[in-house]
């Protein structure tokens, strides 16, 4: 992908024409600068599908596997202005209400639970061994979902993000398990963001509620899977790297900066839709017509990079998270579950390297996501401690 990125950019410029889906063409914004406008001008770019020409004039296929990535629904991702301001208010400040010291205490009592499962094998694959579990014990802890659940909700989910055909019917699943939830935490609050959100003061209905849930849940699981497995690889494949970071020169965030800058979890994201006609990028771009935010592309732009390439050490100025009103309001717990899982793995099983030639890793296949699809790695007999369960944020057991 980064290839295709640069030969677009060499072609078209900032702003390049693509096809996401069958008969479905848009503009992928490839330019930092030019992505940057298109989060912040929420007058000239909108966030609202509606507003999609190929959708009012009937042009995109019910079963088209871009429509569950993009279909609206009542959640701050869709919306503009007051709307959107309104709906983000409750989403952070659930997110907010997180305690910090108690979500590093569950993230490495689940982490080392999972290492401990693997670790007298002396081998793993970290992708389906670890970082995929981890993120969804957390998270689905977060949301005060049990692990039954939080695995049927993994699948649906994974369903959706992979835009084939089975992408409807896996949204349909999702919608299903998380209603269920919000009628369950209306009758029985607990200490968890889905009875926050369902008691917030912006008073969401259910709609809403599980429509910000779905917005949660897929932008916070596959992307952490996908952050935690990549910062691994570089550790295990980056001999200087991980031997700065062991001397102190570097650190686990610098890592997971790294990552963010050359391997965004999300490469892609769908969508904003142009409000009038406007040039953007050297593109004549049409009232109504797609635009992708190209993060991958955006944080190579040979604009914003240093003269060979490589982003600066400590520079956050990656768009990872996006830009603008809609920035990801979860960064925070995000980057702390990342950390600590790749801190604990790497204390726990400190002689890990990898098993196969880094040339032979495969990647997952998609427009939107950047992650491994499988991290083999072997390792000496470790002496672990012994393990207590993982909790959820009300400290009842999981």
């Amino acid at each position: 992908m980064p290839v295709l990125y640069e030969e677009l950019r060499r072609a078209h410029g900032p702003v390049a024409p693509v096809t996401v889906a069958p008969g479905i063409d848009a503009w992928l914004v490839l330019g930092h600068r030019e992505l940057l406008r298109l989060t912040r001008e929420e007058q000239d770019f909108s966030h609202d599908p509606r507003r999609w020409s190929l959708l009012r004039e009937g042009r995109v296929p019910a079963d088209s596997p871009i429509l569950p990535m993009v279909g609206w629904r009542p959640a701050l991702l869709f919306a503009d202005g007051q709307q959107h301001r309104r709906m983000r208010a409750a989403v952070s400040d659930a997110l907010a209400r997180i305690n910090g010291h108690e979500l590093r205490r569950s993230v490495r009592a689940a982490a080392e639970q999972l290492i401990a499962s693997f670790a007298r094998r002396r081998e793993a694959d970290l992708v389906p061994h670890y970082a995929r579990k981890l993120p969804m014990q957390v998270i689905t802890g977060l949301l005060g979902v049990d692990e039954r659940t939080g695995q049927q909700l993994v699948q649906a989910i994974a369903g959706l993000a992979a835009a084939n055909a089975d992408s409807a019917n896996a949204s349909k699943r999702m919608g299903a398990i998380l209603l269920a939830l919000i009628e369950e935490k209306r009758r029985r609050p607990g200490n968890d963001v889905t009875s926050a959100l369902c008691a917030h003061p912006a008073a969401l209905t259910d709609e809403e509620v599980l429509h910000n849930l779905v917005v949660m849940f897929t932008a916070g699981n596959q992307t952490t899977v996908n952050w935690i497995a990549t910062t691994l690889r570089i550790l295990l494949c980056d001999p200087a790297f991980r031997s700065s970071l062991t001397g102190g020169h570097l650190s686990v965030d610098d890592a997971l900066d790294l990552v963010l800058w050359r391997f965004p979890p999300t490469q892609n994201f769908p969508a904003r839709y142009a409000t009038r006609d406007v040039e953007f990028g050297g593109q004549p771009v049409r009232a109504g017509d797609m635009l992708i935010l190209g993060l991958a592309a955006a944080n190579q732009d040979p604009e914003i990079l240093p003269a060979d390439g490589s982003p600066v050490v400590g520079n956050r100025s990656h768009l990872a998270f996006g830009a603008g009103p809609h920035t990801c309001p979860a960064q925070d717990p995000a980057r702390l579950i990342t950390r600590t899982a790749v801190d604990t793995i790497r204390h726990r099983l400190p002689d890990m390297e990898l098993a196969v030639d880094e040339r032979d890793l495969a990647w997952i296949k998609s427009p939107w996501s950047k992650g491994l699809a499988a991290l083999p790695v072997r390792f000496a007999d470790p002496q672990l401690p012994p393990v207590h369960s993982a909790s959820s944020q009300s400290g009842e057991p999981r």
